[in-house]
C-alpha cells in the first residue's frame, strides 16, 4: 500500500484549517533546535517505538509527519499505519521543502 503523502502547500492549508492535525517532527533534537515549524512536536525517530507509544495514544487523531526531506517521516508514517493509525500523512520534501516553498525564514541545512 502506498504511503499517504501531501505537499508542503497542502500541509500548510491543513494546519491552518479549523481542525488542524497534530504536526509531528521525527528529526533529532539538534535538527529541531536549528529549524522547525511553529507548533510541531518533536518525536525523534531514533526513540521510536517507545516515544510514539507514549505520546501518540489516539489512533483516530489526524497526524502530519515530517523530517528533513521526507524519508524518516515516511518510515514513521508506515510504522503508524501498521500500528492501526487511520489518518496519518507524510509531508513530501520535509522541512527543506517547507523552507523553500512556504516559509523562507525557516533555516535550511
Amino acid at each position: 500500500m502506498p504511503l499517504p503523502e501531501i505537499s508542503v502547500a497542502t500541509a500548510r492549508d491543513r494546519l491552518a484549517g479549523a481542525n488542524p492535525p497534530r504536526l509531528i517532527d521525527v528529526r533529532e533534537a539538534g535538527e529541531f533546535a536549528f529549524a522547525h515549524i511553529a507548533g510541531a512536536e518533536l518525536l525523534p525517530l531514533s526513540q521510536w517505538p517507545a516515544i510514539a507509544a507514549e505520546k501518540l495514544t489516539d489512533p483516530a487523531q489526524p497526524l502530519l509527519l515530517l523530517c528533513h526531506h521526507g524519508m524518516r517521516s515516511g518510515q514513521a508514517t508506515a510504522f503508524l499505519m501498521q500500528s492501526g493509525f487511520a489518518d496519518v500523512t507524510n509531508i513530501a520534501g520535509g522541512i527543506a521543502a517547507w523552507s523553500e516553498e512556504i516559509d523562507p525564514s525557516v533555516p535550511r541545512y
